[in-house]
């Protein structure tokens, strides 16, 4: 399917036919949308003019505000991870990336100059407090020792880029701090306090154990890969961890899914939902090791999410006002005449696929998200799965 913007953002753009979900003030019956050609909503209603408008027939598929997938490494060509912006984006159905970390303060200028501003769907960045960030990602360390860190320099670098860093990343997992622990997480704690942002922790294999770094979160923090099923960094094996995350969780630290290659587990999820912790938002933590499986692209992360019984309201809210919430955006969650048009039209369509986790445990997916065009402003763009055809993913490991 092609991914070229199917009109030019000179011209109108009126969707027929759209059944609205995720709006705060919109109706559930079919609408046409009328977009300006300065990409902001000029109507709604019924049967509209098409005043010499692009016209698209949504056909009565949902129109949600725009996915954004809060964890993905889209550096392509400074780490050796990325995949391009343009392979997870808009032809998937989402219009908004944020890079959790691919880019430390030596090298963010290039990710703000090749990725962030040529692109067309909105980039923002989680800052990695290792200064080299994931140039050989789990080869060279971002987090060797104290010389890997430059406080100052960070701090510099954040203030120059407001506009796009939201947030600093740090890895607290064993394979990456070796016996430094949780220092790290303190440090990108203090920064991002100094800076007034959040911080996004991904946690995973001892040291540090996960309960060294709930003590340090902070309302508005992120705790990506939430649902991992690795020994000791798992949520479920723990019930007072479990309360712990819970308490985080309604205090305002963002549960975050982070799925990746080894990061997410089906056992810890069913039953974390199970229990009533949801999660806060819904991330593909896509590259170079998954797009081709077990994540493929953030429509199918969201299906496993509702296969495991999370309601699909709370699904599309984790994937379009929570992340935004999260990284400091307004929701654009109102369908009014004059806000910004930028939306995922999708469709829920029956399935029969069998998907792993991180962890090579299959289920059976009976229904699916499936994109089928973002809006950014009155340019359309195709959208689909990066699945191949169904049916591949049965036995996948």
């Amino acid at each position: 399917m092609s991914t070229e913007p199917a009109t030019p953002a000179s011209s109108p753009l009126l969707l027929r036919r759209a059944r609205p979900v995720g709006f705060t003030d919109a109706g559930t019956g079919p609408t046409d949308v009328l977009v300006g050609a300065d990409g902001r909503i000029a109507a709604l209603g019924t049967g509209l003019a098409d005043q010499g408008a692009r016209v698209v027939d949504l056909g009565g598929w949902r129109l949600s505000p725009g996915w954004a997938d809060l964890h993905t490494h889209i550096y392509y060509g400074a780490t050796d991870i990325s995949v391009r912006a343009r392979q997870v984006g808009a032809k998937t159905g989402v219009t908004t990336l944020v890079d959790a970390g691919s880019a430390g303060e030596a090298n963010f200028t290039g990710f703000r100059e090749y990725v962030a501003e040529p692109s067309r769907e909105e980039i923002f960045a989680f800052l990695n407090i290792g200064s080299i960030g994931l140039v050989a990602c789990n080869r060279v360390s971002e987090l060797i020792d104290a010389r890997s860190i430059d406080i100052d320099r960070t701090l510099e670098c954040i203030e120059a880029n407001r506009d796009v860093i939201r947030g600093v990343k740090v890895r607290a997992s064993g394979v990456i701090v070796g016996a430094w622990g949780a220092a790290p997480a303190k440090i990108a704690r203090k920064v991002a306090k100094i800076m007034g942002l959040p911080m996004m922790v991904h946690v995973g294999e001892m040291p540090p154990v996960i309960d060294e770094i709930f003590e340090i979160l902070r309302p508005g923090d992120i705790v990506t890969h939430c649902f991992n099923g690795k020994r000791g960094g798992n949520i479920i094996e723990d019930p007072e961890l479990f309360e712990w995350a819970r308490e985080l969780a309604a205090r305002g630290v963002v549960m975050d899914i982070g799925h990746g290659v080894a990061s997410f587990s089906y056992d810890v999820g069913a039953a974390a939902i199970e229990r009533g912790l949801l999660p806060t938002t819904i991330s593909s933590d896509l590259h170079q090791r998954n797009l081709g499986g077990p994540v493929w692209d953030l429509s199918l992360v969201m299906s496993k999410l509702m296969a495991l019984g999370m309601p699909e309201d709370a699904v599309i809210a984790a994937v379009t006002t929570s992340p935004r919430k999260a990284i400091g955006e307004a929701p654009q969650n109102r369908l009014a005449v004059g806000e910004p048009a930028r939306f995922t039209a999708f469709e829920i369509a029956d399935a029969e696929l069998s998907l792993p986790d991180s962890m090579g445990r299959e289920l059976v997916l009976r229904k699916r998200f499936l994109p089928r065009f973002a809006v950014l402003g009155a340019t359309v763009v195709e959208a689909d799965s990066n699945l191949p055809v169904e049916g591949c993913c049965h036995g996948h490991g």
